[in-house]
Formats: C-alpha cells, structure tokens, sequence
C-alpha cells in the first residue's frame, strides 16, 4: 500500500480548458486523472442527443481532447483515469475511447458503471409515488432524464478489476476522486472518517482549478491566470490530503482559497450527504505547509442514508433572451423604458393573435446593478446592456418577441447601438429539476469490464441516516452593543463562495482573523441575510457555523427563478451572490473599523 497517492482532477465540467489534462499528464506526477464534466442540465442536453444519434449522449472532449491526444503518455506512465464523462451513453464513450486508444497505438483496459440511468423506469418509480425533495410535488408528466447519484464503491470495484480507464454516468461529482482513494487505500465501507475526508478530498478538487485560486475573493492576489494550475492531492491512507499544483502553474494555494472552495454548494456543512457516507465538514481545517501547498484533515463522517438522490430534468415551456447595448444620459432609465415598451407591444400583439400571455418575463439592465435591488449603487451610468427574457407556452410567441427587438433601434427610445447578434436568437425549451429520494435497493448498480458484467450489492448499505440525528444549531451571538455604530463592508471581515442548489443559493462565509468570528455571528444572521437579498428569494434562509474555519454557511431557499435552464435571471446559478454579500455593511467596534479601513 502506498504511503500517498497523488489525484489530479482535470474538468469541473463540460467544456473547462484543454489545456489542463496536459498540464497533469506531463507535469503533475499523477497516480489518478479524475473529472467531472456533468451538471444538473447536461444530463438532459446529453439526452437530447442520444435520442438523435444513439451513438451520442457524452461528453465527446474526454475522447477527442483528453484520451485521443494523450492515451499513449497515459499508458506509459501508468496513470489510471476516471471520469463521469459517460452521461447518459457510458458504453458508447467507451467505445470512442477504445477506438483512440488504438488509433494511438496503445491497450488499455475500459471499465463502465451503469445502473444510475433510472429513465427506462419512470412509469415503475412514479407508480411508487416518489415525491420532490423540498416541494413534495409530484413527478411530471413527460420526464427528459432520471439518474442516481452512484458514489464511489462502483468505481473502486472497477479498479480492482484491473481497468486503466474507469467511465460512468451520473456520479457524485467528488465520487471519481472517492473511488480512487478507496481502492488505493482498501477503505470498507464502514470507515466513515475516512470516507468523509476522502470526500471532502473529491470536492474541494472537483472544480478544478477553483480551489488554486480561481474565483477567490481577494483575486488580485493570484498571479497568472493565463496559465492556472490545476490541483492535485496528495493524499495519505487517513483521507487527509495535501493540495498542491504543478510547479512554474500559475494560481494560488492557501488555506483561504481551498477553505472557499470548500463551503461551495454544500448546503447544511453538517451533512454533506453522499450515497457512501454522511460527512461532517464543520471542523475540517487547513494549514500552509509551503508555497502553495495546504493541508487538509478534519473531516467527520457517519453511516451513509439508505437512499440515492435522483435527479430528474422535465421540459415546461419555452424561454428566450436577449440583450442589447443602450448608450448615453440616463442610459439606465431609457433601457428599462426601451424593455418596458417591446414586453408592452408583444403582448398586444399576442392578443391579436390569440396566444396567450408570457408566463414570466424578466429586465434586468446590466450595468445599472439591477441583480442588487435596492443595494445598487451605479444608477447614472452612461452604457448599459438591457436584458430581455421570457417564458411561454408557445415557441412562435417567443420568436416574436425576437423579431420585435431590433425594429427598436429605429423606433424605440433613443441610444440603442446594436443586438450583439442575440436579437434573433431562437426560444429553447425550459428544462426544469425535479430531485427525489429513490431505495437503494431498487437501483442495481454493475460494472461492466472485458465484456462481463458484475453486479454489485449496493442496496445492502443502508445506514439509515436522518437529519433528525444532527445537533442543534445554536442561537446567534447577542447583538453587539450600541456603541459598535461604525459599520465596514462584509468584505473586510470575511472571504465568501457561492453557488446553486438547485433553485436555492448557497452562500459561505468565514472570518479573515479569528477576533472577526464573534461579529460575524452576531451580525450576520439569518434574519440580516435576508433582508438582504429580499429583492432575490421567496424563500427562508438557513444558517449553520463551520468552527474549523470560523465560517458560516447559508442556503438562501427558492432564490434563483427556478434555477439553472429554468432561470431567466442573470445570475441563475448564484455565483455572484457572495460577492453581493461581501458589500452588505456590518457594524464594528471602533479598533477594529480603523483596522478594516487599513
């Protein structure tokens, strides 16, 4: 057994730069090339188009950018790869890859998992009466796609079988890494600690280069973002790790930026839920132990639920959006005045025509902050892009709204420059989430190598985890007194990472020094968070402290329009919603606004 094993992750999805599967290839010394090319929605796009080309329905870089360039590099350094790039055909991605291992003139052995594509049994699962996880919403009528979140045995057993090259569907996004470091470090699957920190290892790595800097919130301090470099872990039989990147990468490495990258899209830290093991990130920490190397232990876990999360995409209207520059004095005003009008006339026009209302319709003038409400700052600017979208039942509706947003720029208000060719653009189809708990027992999960097939016992785990067995979240800190009148943006106090949960935003922050934790407790609570962003949810916010860092994590419910495909909204996958938290003032003690102000 190895004393450490290095993991890369290469892809934090479909479509991330081709530069970096090389850059770890050649230069990050890697064990294991892991990726992760599926969001929420790529499964319904990939279902698209197998349903044109039964050949289709992966993720076509994985083959053309990564294995056909690189097979024979691969094969002689001995790295094993692993990779959801499957989609919903992981037997025709194979095939693709088998035939690029041979055109460069190398044998590696290919391993499939199936078993996550549940689509071929809606009609079974609905008759069982499974429900939406938050809304209790019945499963629709017409269903695009259905997978299980598979974790990280399957893909282990794969590697115990011998293959070179593990491919699989709908996974857990930290699974690729979790499989490997269970079958490097022979983990059962009742070591919960070191699955949960093996775990924690896949996510902070799963996004790429987001944990080397990427998307940090002091980003001045990265140098070269030309040239990232993406991680790798260094990872020890325990599950705690060492991130490092590869030498003369740009990017940058420190207990701020992996700490980040931890608190995205996490939910209650916990109960990070995994079909393996319920993990506790509450007390993970991280400690510089040279020039862009941190370490990473403290991950708790306990005994895994007895269910799989399923995530169902479904179509539900049509959608459509443009944008289009405005210049000049009161640039804000005359695009929100410009949108008005052609949303105003559209519908008369509908009306003439018998079509029916928008189902919803969104402006947004970028530019003039309009994502920040109430909050915005820059009201007078002179150049905006006004952004029109709408939902509705009728595709034509929508091709219309299209065709009547040039003649605007001859008829309109005064200042509108030009579409950016987005003023013809077509309506496409609104694809909606619909995520549910299915037994693990219904979903038989095989692994597929040298044309045999074994099937494996996953139903037998059911550890039966609720969130009834958590501890109590404890009160905020009392209010700080009267005298603390001196406020400072958030942004002096605390880094921030967010993103989506669906149609729910989650939010991390943690404190720059120690001393800032108690303000931060008392200022920013559930109650402060949303009045913030009450221009943004409809929903309740949650708050839960992560002690290991001094942070603090919140999920901002029913925050993004629908979120995802399904979100007219300009920031449908929260990613800025952090930094709009990080202006939102908090109130000081005098030493230490002086402090902030330094």
């Amino acid at each position: 057994m190895a004393k450490t094993v290095r993991v890369g992750c290469h892809s934090g999805f479909w479509g991330d730069t081709e530069t970096a599967a090389p850059q770890l290839v050649r230069h990050g010394r890697v064990d294991y090339l892991v990726s992760d090319y599926l969001a929420e929605v790529t499964m319904s796009i990939m279902a698209a188009q197998k349903l044109r080309n039964p050949q289709a329905g992966y993720a076509t870089d994985f083959v053309t950018a990564v294995m056909g360039p690189l097979a024979r590099e691969i094969a002689e350094k001995g790295i094993k790869v692993i990779t959801n790039a499957g989609g919903v055909n992981p037997q025709a991605c194979r095939d693709a890859v088998l035939k690029a291992c041979e055109a460069a003139g190398v044998k590696l052995k290919v391993a499939v998992v199936l078993g996550d594509d549940l689509l071929p049994r809606v009609d079974e699962l609905r008759g069982l009466g499974v429900k939406e996880m938050d809304t209790g919403a019945e499963l629709p009528a017409r269903v695009v796609s259905m997978n299980a979140y598979l974790g990280g045995f399957p893909l282990a057993r794969a590697l115990a079988e011998g293959a070179d090259v593990v491919i699989t569907g709908r996974c857990v996004d930290s699974a690729v890494t979790l499989g490997a470091l269970i079958h490097a470090f022979d983990w059962s699957m009742d070591d919960y600690d070191s699955l949960a920190a093996g775990t924690l290892c896949g996510h902070i790595i799963e996004c790429g280069a987001q944990c080397n800097g990427g998307n940090f919130t002091d980003w001045r301090l990265v140098p070269n973002y030309d040239n990232m470099g993406f991680p790798v872990a260094e990872v020890a039989s325990d599950g705690s790790f060492v991130l490092s990147k590869p030498d003369g990468t740009g990017g940058l490495i420190t207990p701020a930026t992996v700490a980040e990258q931890m608190l995205y899209e996490i939910g209650d830290p916990r109960a990070y839920i995994v079909p393996d093991v319920v993990c506790d990130f509450t007390g993970a920490t991280y400690a510089q132990v040279g020039k862009d190397r941190v370490q990473v232990s403290g991950a708790k876990g306990r005994p895994a639920s007895n269910t799989y999360k399923v995530s169902t995409t479904w179509p539900d209207g049509y959608k459509f959006a443009s944008i289009f520059m405005l210049g000049g004095r009161e640039a804000v005003a005359k695009g929100q005045h410009s949108a008005e009008a052609i949303i105003k006339k559209t519908r008369r026009m509908f009306a003439e025509k018998n079509m029916g209302d928008y189902r919803d319709v969104s402006i947004e003038i970028i530019g003039g902050e309009a994502t920040y409400g109430p909050h915005a700052r820059t009201t007078e600017s002179r150049e905006v892009v006004v952004k029109i979208a709408a939902k509705h039942d009728q595709k034509e509706a929508l091709a219309l709204l299209g065709r009547e947003i040039a003649p605007m720029s001859t008829g309109g208000v005064v200042g509108m420059t030009g579409s950016f060719g987005a003023g013809r653009s077509s309506p496409s189809p609104v694809i909606r989430m619909f995520s549910c708990l299915v037994p693990k027992t219904l979903v038989p999960v095989t692994v597929e190598i040298d044309g045999k097939q074994i099937a494996l016992q996953e139903g037998a785990r059911s550890g039966g985890f609720t969130v009834a067995q958590l501890p109590v979240e404890p009160p905020p800190a009392p209010p700080l007194p009267a005298s603390a009148a001196q406020t400072v943006p958030l942004v002096a106090l605390a880094y921030g990472r967010s993103g989506d949960k669906g149609d729910n935003a989650s939010i991390g922050i943690f404190a720059r020094k120690p001393e800032y934790v108690p303000i931060l407790d008392a200022e920013v609570t559930e109650e402060a968070v949303a009045k913030y962003f009450a221009h943004r949810i409809n929903g309740k916010v949650t708050r839960w402290r992560l002690p290991g860092i001094g942070g603090f994590n919140f999920l901002l419910r029913l925050a993004l329009g629908g979120g995802g495909m399904a979100s007219l909204k300009a920031d449908p996958l929260a990613k800025a919603f952090a930094q709009m938290l990080l202006d939102m003032p908090v109130r000081v003690p005098e030493s230490i606004a002086k402090e902030a102000k330094l």
